[in-house]
């Protein structure tokens, strides 16, 4: 009998029938209510290892990890963690559950996850770029400090400690990094740029002077290709962030997001008229673009360069059949440090946290004790397109790229990314988006440079 017939059928019974089910579900009910005082109902809470339901443990990670390099080394942690007795594999063991969330770069995700740390439901570790991006987090109480991960694993032995300085807050360490990117880099066409005249061997030094003059030898060689490709918000708050870090440094960049930062400086005007200047060689149509597209048209021919974190390498010469373009590095693309910021990294990461309440604590803490491990780094990020946040890598497992950014993290400064969560807090973030976007409309400096001042005195 289907479920559609049954919802409908109406059954008729004697009203002694009726009587006697009542009284036989009152003993049934007081039963069930002798048996919750006694034997496993006086029983203590499940410890925080197991599931109280089942009886098995199943470590509930969040992420939006869901497709090309970072999917693929995901999976390649979690056949790790279930593999190996010390951690998740092995009986009874706590195996892997992947509550990825796909959409929106990781904003369908942050808003799934708000939603489940508001009700009380969180799982057992969660992804957030390692940083200010997590201050609300923290101040909602929703993560536990990890000092004594770091602590027990030496992880501040092998991390750099301007790192661990950086995404240190009052104190104490939220996150686990398990990747480093570098965002200030310039990608170029070598064969677009050998037509204009122009020769830039990878990873050398490039000054403000040198690039406006190469982004002139392009427009005049060929009006049909355009100097510096651009794409939609996001990718022009990152070209900002690239050019005032430029003109500031490491140092006066970082100084930045500290209380009573001059964000009025003769030095950030510079930066700001920089960015203006570098938009006339843009193309018209960025806002329409994805940061995908506009590295696109760099590969295509049909633009000389692109300002864009290092996940455009992965982009660039991944495979095709997980979404990404197959070609050669040193070839069909090359890149070195954005102009004017050769020996400054400036850097995000994924990390991972420790959830109040995480329904499996113990399994939680195995889990962020091996993210940080010299293993599964150098198992994720050669997959991911990364590299490590440990400065201890195998750069023999690393391809050409990332073997330069290796050397690099180990010798340059750090400054820390504004656009990709490190160096201020979301409604930080926000308030740049506004005054950012009112400019790309106006290119107005001196309003741009003021609604960035009251941004920093209302969120610093």
């Amino acid at each position: 009998m289907s479920d559609e017939t049954m919802k409908h059928r109406e059954v008729r019974f004697p009203r002694a029938v009726k009587r006697g089910a009542v009284l036989l579900g009152l003993v049934v009910l007081a039963l069930a209510v002798a048996l919750s005082t006694t034997g496993c109902g006086s029983k203590k809470k499940s410890s925080s290892t197991t599931t109280a339901a089942a009886g098995k443990c199943q470590l509930q990670v969040f992420s939006w990890w869901t497709g090309g390099g970072e999917a693929a080394g995901l999976a390649k942690l979690i056949t790790d963690w279930n593999t190996d007795p010390s951690l998740g594999g092995g009986s009874p063991g706590c195996p892997f559950k992947n509550e990825t969330v796909a959409g929106g770069a990781g904003s369908n995700a942050k808003a799934v996850l708000a939603q489940r740390l508001v009700a009380k439901k969180p799982p057992d570790s969660f992804q957030g770029h390692a940083g200010k991006e997590l201050l609300d987090y923290i101040k909602a109480g929703q993560i536990e400090p990890i000092n004594f991960i770091y602590k027990s694993a030496g992880f501040e032995k092998v991390m750099a400690p301007q790192l661990v300085k950086q995404i240190t807050y009052k104190g104490n360490l939220y996150s686990v990094p398990v990747n480093i990117h570098r965002a200030n880099v310039l990608w170029f066409n070598p064969s677009v740029l050998k037509k204009a005249g122009i020769t830039i061997a990878a990873g050398s030094p490039l000054t403000w002077n040198q690039f406006i003059a190469d982004l002139n030898a392009v427009k005049a060689k060929d009006p049909g290709v355009t100097p510096l490709s651009l794409g939609e918000a996001w990718t022009q708050k990152h070209l900002l962030e690239t050019v005032m870090i430029g003109v500031l440094g490491a140092d006066g960049w970082n100084s930045l997001f500290a209380k009573g930062a001059d964000w009025n400086s003769a030095k950030v005007t510079e930066a700001l008229n920089r960015f203006k200047t570098l938009l006339t060689y843009t193309n018209s149509d960025a806002s329409s673009l994805t940061w995908q597209d506009a590295g696109k048209l760099v590969v295509d021919g049909k633009a000389a360069f692109n300002v864009m974190g290092d996940w455009q390498e992965g982009y660039f010469g991944g495979k095709v059949k997980a979404g990404n373009l197959g070609m050669k590095s040193g070839v069909d693309y090359s890149w070195t440090a954005a102009a004017d910021t050769n020996g400054i990294f400036d850097w995000l990461s994924d990390s991972f946290t420790l959830p109040k309440g995480a329904p499996h604590r113990d399994a939680a803490v195995k889990w962020l004790t091996f993210l940080g491990s010299l293993k599964a780094q150098d198992t994720f990020n050669p997959v991911k397109g990364s590299i490590p946040a440990r400065q201890d890598a195998n750069p023999a497992l690393y391809d050409t790229y990332l073997q330069w950014s290796l050397k690099q993290w180990k010798a340059d400064q750090l400054a820390c990314s504004l656009t990709h969560g490190c160096a201020a807090s979301n409604a930080w973030n926000a308030d740049v988006d506004t005054a950012l976007g009112q400019f790309m409309q106006s290119k107005d400096v001196a309003a741009f440079q003021k609604a960035l001042v009251a941004a920093a005195a209302k969120n610093a």
